[in-house]
């Protein structure tokens, strides 16, 4: 669907904001950083990533929550100036993957990862989100908060109304209307609180923000140790995230701009958010999300939401509103979101025409299920985390590598 005037690219853009926010300003909460710094630095390393990807690439850039335990070590043991060394570090990390991709090729990537391996990774992707998009529901120990599951069933409704309305403006924005009006349900139950609007300035960054974005980075073995490692980890779901984006979108990014180009603007995004104080960044599934829904994938729009980002991180009053939006209300759109990803995984599949009835394509989608929505994390040694989307990913390419494609089952006229 195309969009032609500026007034319904703020619009689509302001709907990315809403579906990035939560996650993007959770990873900070839960390490110590500063939420402002990393709305700050998911906009500008959004942009930075469109334009090292020739701005034809429809990805937001936020909040890695794979660096969460190591930075929130680090924060507490060393401070914020070696959090910034070591998620530099990070980034160079991601730089030096771009160069070896380069030099080995994308072919030689894409071997890798071909449907069978890329399309259940991606319903994992969307299937272990799962149980969060629940708990912001409401759902806890076997039952649903009553206020929450009316609001979360008031988004949910509305984005499908919203979503089969034929040549409608309206279609373009479901998620919006649908956080409209759970926000007013949410209201009339009371469940919204204005406090942190009331005591935000205006304009400017807080004293601790400052202090923060002033702070010179140090580098030192123990931050760099145990933050840049897991650039490493994550460069599989960076593979899997351009793989999934492009499936929605319906091209292929490995292609063009290349897997490369996609792995620099990551890294060089995350060098500056390191800079700032910000986490590390990575591309979002939330993202992807709305642009299965919309069916808009103008990247024009994800860079009016990099924009709101930034504003978001420097205008108080403004990103205080949108931290006034009750968590069932954002539970109901991910409710959606997180489907749309894991449905796009099946239609990956679907599209591939893969024929599990061969032994060899069931063996290695059972594992990637099993394990990648199984396992929430394994630790090992270095402060570093191992989720079970990784170990999945791992296994899936190892097996795609080493079982023969035409040995695992008989020849149906030899039994």
């Amino acid at each position: 669907m195309k969009t032609n005037t500026t007034q319904t690219k703020l619009v689509l853009g302001l709907q990315h904001v809403l579906a990035m926010f939560g996650a993007t300003v959770l990873v900070p909460f839960l390490t110590g950083l500063n939420p402002s710094i990393a709305l700050l630095s998911a906009g500008i390393g959004t942009l930075i990533f469109h334009y090292c990807t020739k701005k034809i690439v429809p990805v937001f850039l936020g909040s890695s929550f794979a660096f969460i335990g190591a930075l929130t070590l680090i924060l507490k043991e060393e401070g914020i100036a070696s959090v910034k060394g070591g998620v530099i570090a990070a980034g160079f990390v991601y730089v030096l993957m771009s160069g070896l991709v380069r030099y080995f090729g994308v072919e030689k990537i894409k071997s890798f990862f071909p449907p069978i391996v890329v399309g259940p990774i991606i319903m994992v992707i969307g299937l272990r989100l799962s149980p969060v998009a629940l708990s912001m529901s409401g759902y806890k120990d076997g039952n649903f908060d009553p206020n929450s599951l009316i609001v979360a069933l008031v988004v949910i409704i509305t984005m499908i109304t919203v979503s089969i309305l034929e040549k409608s403006f309206f279609r373009l924005v479901p998620i919006l209307i649908a956080v409209f009006l759970g926000y007013l349900t949410a209201m009339s139950l009371g469940m919204v609180g204005f406090s942190s609007f009331e005591q935000a300035s205006w304009f400017g960054f807080s004293d601790l923000a400052k202090k923060d974005l002033l702070t010179i980075p140090v580098f030192t073995m123990t931050a760099i140790l145990g933050i840049a490692p897991i650039a490493l980890v994550v460069f599989i779901e960076h593979i899997g995230d351009i793989a999934t984006n492009g499936a929605v979108v319906g091209k292929d990014f490995f292609k063009n701009p290349g897997i490369t180009r996609t792995l620099f603007g990551d890294g060089l995004a995350t060098i500056v958010a390191g800079f700032l104080g910000g986490p590390a960044v990575t591309t979002y599934g939330e993202n992807t999300g709305v642009l299965a829904v919309t069916k808009v994938y103008d990247p024009a729009i994800l860079r009016i939401a990099a924009v709101y980002a930034i504003l978001l991180g420097v205008i108080g009053k403004f990103g205080a509103v949108l931290q006034t939006i009750p968590t069932p209300v954002m539970g109901g759109v991910s409710i959606i979101l997180f489907g749309m990803i894991a449905s796009v995984g099946v239609r990956t599949v679907v599209t591939a025409d893969i024929d599990f009835s061969h032994s060899r394509n069931l063996i290695i989608a059972s594992l990637i299920f099993v394990l990648g929505i199984a396992i929430g994390e394994v630790n090992i040694p270095g402060n570093i985390s191992l989720s079970g989307l990784t170990i999945a990913a791992f296994i899936g390419v190892f097996l795609n590598k080493i079982l023969p494609a035409d040995q695992l089952n008989p020849d149906p006229k030899e039994l």
